[in-house]
C-alpha cells in the first residue's frame, strides 16, 4: 500500500511539474510574441517634417492632434511618452523625415526648439521686411504679403520693430498670426502702463505719429524733440512737410525728389496735406512711442541736419531756420552724432528717454487725433 501511495504521488509531482513548466513556457512566449510586437511597432517607419508644430495641452491632447496630421498615435505611444518625459510645444527640431517610431517618440521628448533670429529695423517698411522674412525662411513673399494685407490692423506699423526668434518651418499664416499677436501684446502691455487700458484705433494713431519721429529722428534722445515740432505743427494747423512721411512701403529707403513730392497724392504727402498720415508709415520702436506720448515741451517748429554732426539743429522762427540750413553750404557731411552744445531741451530729451513711461505724465493731445487723415 505505501508503494502505491509513493507511485502516485510521484505521478502527481510529475504533472505539477510539467503543468509549472508549461505555464512558464507559456509565459515566456508571450513575453517574446510581446517583445516582437513591440520590435516590430517601435521599429515601424514614421514620416515628419524636419520641424514639426506641437501645440500646447495634455499628452493625450497632442496625440490627438498628431493623429489627426496623420502621425497615427495611439495609447501605447502615450504610455511611452508619459513614462520618459513630455512633450515640448511649439516648433521643434526632428532634423530627420523619415524615422522608426521609437526614433519619433524619443524626438517628440527631448527635440528642442529650432530658431532663427530676425530683426525688423526701426523706421522700415512691411514691404521691404516681408521680403526679407522669405529670403530667410524660405516662405513665399507672396502669399506673406496676402496674409498680411488680409489680418492687418493697418498698412504698415502691425509689427513691432524688435528681433524676432522664429521657428524654421514655421508656415506663412502661422508666421504672420505669430508676429501680429506678439507685437499686439506688446502695444497692450505698453498702453496699459501709461494709460492704464488699451484702445487699439487711439494706439495707432500714436503709432502714425510715432513712425514719423523713427523716420526723423538721428537719435532716440532726439524724439522727444522732433515730436515736440510735430505737436506744435499740427496745433498751429501747419503742414509737416517732412521728406520721411514720403518714405512708406516701397518708397522706403528712397530719396524724395521734387518729383515725388509733386505726384504723391496720398496721406503720406505731408507738403500737400495737413495732419499725420492715415496709417504709419514704418515699423517702430517703443522709444519712438514713447516719444510720441512724453514730447518735451518746446516752441520748436522747424529743423534740419546738422552737416558736421549728423545730428539736428532745431528752430522755433523760419528766420532762425534759415540761419541753421546757411550753415550747411559748403560743409561736407561728417556726421559724428557728438552734440558740442547741449541745451536744457536735450537734457529733458534725454530724461524723458532714460524715465520709465510709469513715472512720467502724458501730454494732452486732444487734437492730435483730429489730425490724422
Amino acid at each position: 500500500m505505501p508503494e502505491y501511495r509513493n507511485e502516485n504521488n510521484d505521478i502527481i509531482n510529475k504533472r505539477k511539474k510539467r503543468k509549472a513548466n508549461l505555464i512558464v513556457f507559456n509565459i515566456i512566449n508571450f513575453v517574446l510574441v510581446c517583445v516582437i510586437v513591440v520590435l516590430f511597432y517601435v521599429t515601424m517607419p514614421i514620416n515628419s517634417t524636419k520641424v514639426l508644430y506641437i501645440p500646447k495641452g495634455s499628452t493625450s491632447y497632442i496625440i490627438s492632434y498628431l493623429n489627426k496630421n496623420g502621425f497615427d498615435m495611439n495609447v501605447v505611444d502615450e504610455f511611452v511618452i508619459k513614462t520618459f518625459g513630455y512633450v515640448q510645444s511649439g516648433w521643434i527640431d526632428i532634423n530627420q523625415n523619415r524615422l522608426t517610431r521609437m526614433d519619433f517618440i524619443y524626438k517628440l521628448i527631448t527635440s528642442k526648439a529650432a530658431l532663427k533670429n530676425i530683426t525688423l529695423i526701426p523706421g522700415e517698411t512691411s514691404y521691404v521686411f516681408l521680403k526679407k522674412l522669405a529670403t530667410e525662411f524660405n516662405l513665399s513673399e507672396e502669399k506673406l504679403t496676402q496674409l498680411y494685407n488680409q489680418y492687418s490692423y493697418k498698412l504698415d506699423g502691425n509689427i513691432l520693430a524688435d528681433t524676432y526668434s522664429l521657428p524654421l518651418g514655421m508656415k506663412e499664416d502661422y508666421m504672420i498670426f505669430y508676429l501680429f499677436s506678439q507685437t499686439n501684446k506688446k502695444y497692450e502691455e505698453f498702453s496699459k502702463k501709461i494709460f492704464g487700458y488699451y484702445d487699439k484705433r487711439k494706439w495707432f494713431h500714436y503709432l502714425s505719429l510715432a513712425s514719423v519721429i523713427q523716420k526723423e529722428a538721428a537719435t532716440t534722445n532726439e524724439m522727444p524733440i522732433v515730436a515736440s515740432v510735430v505737436h506744435n505743427r499740427l496745433k498751429k494747423g501747419m503742414k509737416l512737410q517732412m521728406d520721411g512721411t514720403l518714405n512708406y512701403g516701397i518708397y522706403s529707403n528712397t530719396v524724395i525728389t521734387a518729383d515725388r513730392i509733386r505726384d504723391d497724392n496720398t496721406t503720406y504727402n505731408t507738403y500737400k496735406v495737413v495732419g499725420l498720415p492715415s496709417d504709419p508709415i514704418c515699423a517702430v520702436s517703443l522709444d519712438a512711442i514713447k516719444a510720441a506720448i512724453f514730447p518735451v515741451k518746446s516752441d520748436y517748429i522747424y529743423f534740419v541736419r546738422d552737416n558736421r554732426t549728423g545730428l539736428h539743429k532745431f528752430a522755433s522762427t523760419f528766420e532762425e531756420h534759415q540761419v541753421n540750413i546757411s550753415a550747411n553750404v559748403g560743409v561736407a557731411k561728417t556726421y559724428t552724432k557728438v552734440k558740442t552744445d547741449e541745451t536744457l531741451i536735450d537734457a529733458e530729451a534725454e530724461t524723458i528717454m532714460k524715465t520709465d513711461v510709469t513715472k512720467q505724465k502724458p501730454t494732452s493731445i486732444k487734437d492730435l487725433f483730429n489730425n490724422v487723415n
